[in-house]
């Protein structure tokens, strides 16, 4: 188990060298620069600008020092906040967005198992067909187009609820749903489809003819045996939810990392661009770690050595 927990740690790190490498490499070769703009500075306060932020420098001098910096988890100044650092907007943005991916995951496991299982025990019945239809939409609809239609119902026309911020309770409810409508929709729809091949196994049967309880077989054989394909998800889906929707995030007018990141790519903030990249990549690879981990316990057929 040690061993095992060694290698995926080394994997995750060397997953999390190389995408920074590949962002770095990547907004070097992207053409013009971080302070090219409509009115051109003159090249002496160009060449200063530059040599305060070491871009006069060779890429590979760059490059180690930019490594470097990430060891000492130093993301560097910012080229649009001039009086705050990456690490510093990170650290104040970070926990609103991770607040609101935890609202919207706990919203889509909340909505998504009970919709999922109904749907898989009355399968071929009207409910079922209403659940894939409800699950179709929410997968289909975008979340800027879902948001706009929850503002408009909720808070414009029936004035139960805040448009924006994230100021109290009330304002966390509308950007929740929206952000997480769409993996409710389509974790129901997995768990639906994996169980219903699951209820159709032998082991079912045999569960059945020794005279367990429906219940019981439902949940303690199928659900559990049915539960490795929505982990599968889990891991990549919890890192994009934690880290936030910057559509979303823009949408409700939320003080959270999609602002920044979104005003990082107008502005060549290459830092900063290259400080959330960092986040969401180091989230993933932690998710997905958790999961390997969960894989064991749900399914005893697996072991990790």
């Amino acid at each position: 188990m040690l061993t095992f927990i060694l290698q995926r740690l080394l994997h995750g790190l060397a997953v999390i060298w190389f995408v920074a490498t590949l962002t770095f490499i990547l907004l070097r070769l992207a053409p013009g620069g971080p302070f090219d703009s409509e009115r051109k500075l003159p090249p002496e306060v160009l060449a200063n600008i530059e040599a305060k932020y070491h871009l006069d420098e060779p890429l590979s001098k760059q490059y180690l020092r930019y490594l470097a910096g990430i060891i000492h988890l130093d993301l560097g100044p910012s080229y649009k906040y001039l009086d705050r650092g990456v690490k510093e907007i990170i650290l104040d943005t970070l926990p609103t967005s991770a607040l609101l991916g935890l609202l919207a995951l706990v919203f889509a496991l909340m909505v998504s198992f009970p919709t999922g299982l109904i749907a898989a025990y009355f399968r071929n019945s009207w409910i079922d067909r209403f659940s894939l239809l409800t699950a179709t939409f929410g997968i289909s609809v975008p979340h800027f187009i879902l948001g706009a239609l929850l503002i408009w119902l909720f808070a414009v026309q029936l004035g139960w609820l805040q448009a924006g911020r994230w100021d109290n309770t009330a304002s966390m409810i509308l950007p929740t749903i929206t952000l997480g409508a769409a993996p409710a929709a389509y974790i129901a729809a997995l768990l639906r489809s994996t169980l219903i091949e699951a209820l159709g196994e032998d082991f079912i049967r045999t569960a059945r003819a020794k005279g367990l309880r429906e219940d019981a077989v439902l949940f303690k054989h199928a659900l559990r045996n049915s539960l490795l394909p929505v982990l599968t998800v889990m891991g990549p889906l919890t890192a994009a939810l934690l880290t936030g929707s910057f559509v979303v995030e823009y949408v409700f007018a939320i003080p959270g990392m999609g602002r920044f990141f979104i005003t990082a790519v107008t502005d060549r903030d290459y830092p900063l661009i290259m400080g959330v990249t960092l986040v969401y990549t180091a989230l993933l690879v932690g998710a997905n770690f958790l999961v390997d981990l969960c894989y064991a316990y749900v399914d005893p057929r697996i072991r990790v050595y």
